[in-house]
């Protein structure tokens, strides 16, 4: 299926801005999903320092040994419904020459036609396993903004990768636009699969499309009897997740608005249609 639309690219980095891998296996699952075709490579010796990111011995089926160096790719993929052309940046953060390292980047979204960054992120924060993943979607792009009702970050401080890139890709001319995920710091270990399926979620709505995460939702649920039984065995843990939900609880106001309430029931159509992908 062919289509008119811009091409986005999505991308996410493993390192300081995915905690519990949780952007990077959001990426992976549809990479995986919709075939995605590996385009373009950045060279490793260009951005890594190999004493930080180390290369790594694998065994493959018949028992040879192979070398993977640290590495960004970039691919290319077709969302099934609307025929859009998607871009899939993944990679591990680089140690250096990170203008360069954008640059390139750009450089191949631009040539695939690209209009629009998404990047995606998950960060450590004081959040109970129990409750959904909050996710914040924003955006220093006013029209973007002016088109999705969505406000800037309020964040000031230090950065990644992703800001940096989404910096750039702004400078220009290419729309912008994060999804961050709060992963509960006491689980920081990956995998996230809760974290992964709130990304998810949140991406289905940009994209406009149905992604598979049965299997991921089956995952998440495990993941959070899991830590239940950890919390459980432990009292101080138990009593810091129970004072963490009395927050949570207390702070928020329950999400019943007949918006969250539609979008709900779009994506429950989207993923029902035969012809989604799942």
């Amino acid at each position: 299926m062919s289509s008119d639309q811009p091409s986005i690219v999505l991308a996410a980095f493993e390192g300081w801005n995915d905690a519990g891998s949780a952007a990077s296996d959001a990426l992976e699952v549809i990479a995986d999903a919709w075939g995605a075709v590996p385009v373009a490579a950045l060279d490793a010796e260009d951005f890594y320092d190999f004493q930080v990111n180390r290369p790594m011995l694998a065994r493959n089926e018949d028992g040879v040994r192979s070398l993977a160096w640290p590495s960004t790719k970039v691919s290319v993929a077709t969302s099934p419904t609307s025929g859009r052309t998607i871009l899939l940046v993944q990679g591990i953060e680089p140690s250096m020459r990170w203008r360069q390292y954008c640059e390139e980047i750009l450089a191949v979204a631009k040539a695939w036609g690209a209009q629009t960054l998404v990047s995606v992120g998950a960060l450590l924060a004081d959040v109970p396993h129990t409750r959904p993943i909050p996710v914040q979607t924003t955006s220093e792009d006013a029209a973007v903004q002016a088109a999705l009702d969505l406000e800037p970050s309020e964040y000031v401080g230090p950065v990644g990768i992703l800001s940096v890139l989404a910096h750039e890709a702004q400078q220009s001319g290419i729309s912008t636009m994060s999804i961050w995920a709060a992963v509960p710091h006491y689980v920081a270990q990956a995998p996230s699969p809760k974290a992964s399926l709130a990304l998810l979620s949140s991406l289905e709505e940009v994209l406009a499309e149905a992604l598979p995460v049965a299997e991921l939702a089956e995952d998440a649920k495990a993941w959070q009897r899991g830590v239940d039984e950890l919390a459980e065995e432990d009292t101080e843990i138990a009593e810091y997740v129970r004072q963490l939900e009395e927050v949570k609880d207390t702070s928020e106001l329950p999400e019943a608005s007949g918006e969250a309430i539609a979008r709900e029931f779009e994506r429950y159509l989207r993923r029902r249609d035969p012809g989604s992908s799942r």
